[in-house]
């Protein structure tokens, strides 16, 4: 029997080269805004750095893979969007809102991941995107993997039965809802309104509209979860795009950017602290143009380890 695990062992990042201000995926995400300077690619390298270092320090296995000049990929640093992994052996590839994004799906980055686990089955949801259907990856859906659920809001990039077929492939349950933010508007990617960890749950409680609240709190009830309860403010400084990960040593973090850390109340943080040690980095370029945060950044690989490689002189 596979050991179903919450966090992965490894986490893939992809190092930008040509960050920026993304306008295609400005349309609904409101956390982004405008910037296109030279600065400002230097300044994102600067604290995508940092973020690794962070990690590296905590003894976490980090996967860095650099971007390509060609194709332009402005939000390349967000590699979670667009493949998700899972114990089984699965590599699953999604349907991406924005046109230019689509680029982001580059032969490297599943070569560097191959190079190194076992890649057992493919699901390839892209062709949705010739009908305008979206589901981007775990910002769209978050998992509950030890109780095999998934929990989505409805947005303009998730799409209710693209996610019940994808989750149907997976094997898990659906837990989808309505999430606003504070002007009413549908909250774009459930991973920046909540975050599933082994024992608890971060979440804007406050944003589950008043039809969907009961149910999605009592889907969450039935894991045996703490609820951990930030305020719309919190959530527009990124306090629920966070991420349980583990280190080879097998302790648990939980991982999150300066902004959303010091968004926190002293309470909350005792309550997260209760279970895990808290990591933050400073990454407010990265969360000012790109309108993501730490989480975002994080591609959490759970395929099997591969064989090594033979390279052949």
């Amino acid at each position: 029997m596979e050991t179903i695990k919450q966090q992965a062992d490894t986490l893939l990042l992809v190092r930008p080269i040509n960050f920026g201000f993304n306008p295609e995926t400005a349309v609904n995400n409101a956390f982004q805004n405008r910037d296109a300077s030279v600065e400002a690619q230097r300044q994102a390298l600067r604290e995508f750095d940092g973020f690794v270092d962070v990690l590296s320090q905590h003894g976490i296995d980090v996967l860095v893979v650099p971007d390509t000049p060609e194709p332009h990929t402005p939000d390349s640093i967000f590699p979670n969007n667009w493949f998700s992994t899972h114990v089984d052996g699965t590599l699953a590839f999604y349907p991406l809102f924005a046109a230019n994004r689509r680029r982001e799906r580059k032969q490297g980055v599943v070569d560097a991941i191959r190079a190194r686990f076992d890649i057992r089955r493919t699901l390839d949801y892209t062709e949705y995107e010739l009908e305008g259907l979206f589901l981007e990856g775990t910002g769209s859906l978050v998992f509950d993997r030890v109780n095999r659920v998934a929990y989505a809001c409805a947005s303009p990039r998730t799409d209710f039965r693209l996610a019940e077929r994808c989750c149907g492939d997976l094997g898990v349950r659906l837990v989808f809802f309505q999430a606003l933010d504070r002007h009413g508007v549908p909250i774009y990617h459930t991973n920046v309104m909540m975050a599933v960890a082994d024992r608890y749950v971060v979440i804007n409680v406050s944003s589950l509209t008043p039809s969907d609240r009961d149910r999605v709190l009592e889907a969450i009830a039935q894991t045996d979860k703490a609820v951990v309860d930030i305020s719309h403010r919190q959530m527009e400084h990124f306090a629920g795009n966070m991420l349980q990960v583990r280190n080879r040593d097998g302790r648990s973090f939980m991982v999150m950017s300066s902004q959303a850390h010091d968004s926190l109340s002293s309470t909350q943080i005792e309550a997260i602290s209760a279970f895990d040690t808290i990591i933050h980095a400073p990454i407010p370029t990265i969360e000012r143009l790109g309108g993501g945060s730490a989480r975002c950044m994080l591609a959490e690989i759970f395929l099997p380890a591969g064989e090594p490689k033979q390279t052949v002189p």
